[in-house]
């Protein structure tokens, strides 16, 4: 299966079980920004990050290349000032030269080819630019519950270990900025969710069972188990560090 293709039938989890991102990444991405600045959300998915910038006032364009989650974005976006979306990848956005102020990349870098990507976020970025790759980071031992949930995809993950995120090493991304390396900061995130958010929190990621798949019984009855061990008033909370790699491109 191609990595555009990966989450094609889990749209619908996605938008309901994937964590947004604190409002103080946005602010802090935003502080050098004018008001006209224009937006580059890569690998945008269902437009989590999308809807924030747009909130903020700004022009985005949303580069998305699985066709029904650029759909379903485009569905409770299109409305929206300053909303556009492309079929485009990291390798190549469709964008002009030089066209944007901030690119940003929510969730998605570990998947890009990054010898391509690079030149072609070389190309669109203009002069002073930032980039901004973001991951809002599973903690994995923070509590019983998310110490479970760990436990859990390690049983049931069908190609976990090879496609999780925090594969990619700082030294790595770092170096992607150019010799200039760029910043880290990290600040706290967290989830509530009820029995069916956690269910779609689960089918979102790509490394799990599908429903309709071999193993997804199994592993619904797992979590259906792991919730009602750790539920407090009808939820679980799941325990993030959002991180953000920013500077230019050197």
């Amino acid at each position: 299966m191609k990595n555009e293709e990966r989450f094609s039938d889990r749209v619908s989890a996605y938008e309901k079980g994937r964590p947004g991102y604190p409002s103080t990444v946005i602010q802090r991405l935003a502080a050098d920004l004018a008001t006209d600045a224009v937006v580059a959300d890569v690998g945008a998915g269902t437009g989590l990050l999308t809807r924030e910038f747009l909130a903020a006032g700004y022009t985005v364009h949303a580069i998305e290349p699985n066709a029904p989650m650029r759909q379903a974005m485009a569905a409770s976006l299109a409305r929206r000032a300053g909303f556009h979306t492309w079929n485009g990848t990291a390798e190549d956005t469709g964008l002009g030269e030089r066209s944007v102020d901030l690119i940003v990349v929510g969730q998605a870098f570990h998947w890009f080819d990054r010898q391509r990507t690079r030149p072609e976020f070389a190309r669109i970025l203009r002069p002073g630019g930032t980039l901004a790759l973001i991951w809002n980071y599973r903690l994995s031992d923070s509590s019983p519950f998310m110490a479970g949930y760990e436990e859990l995809l390690q049983r049931h993950g069908t190609d976990y270990r090879q496609v999780e995120h925090r594969n990619l090493r700082p030294a790595e991304l770092a170096r992607f900025f150019g010799p200039e390396g760029c910043q880290l900061w990290v600040t706290s995130n967290a989830q509530w969710l009820d029995r069916e958010g956690l269910q779609a929190r689960v089918e979102s990621s790509s490394y799990l069972p599908a429903p309709g798949r071999p193993g997804h019984a199994a592993l619904g009855a797992e979590v259906s188990q792991l919730f009602d061990a750790h539920a407090e008033q009808g939820r679980v909370r799941f325990d993030y560090d959002t991180l953000v790699y920013s500077g230019p491109l050197t």
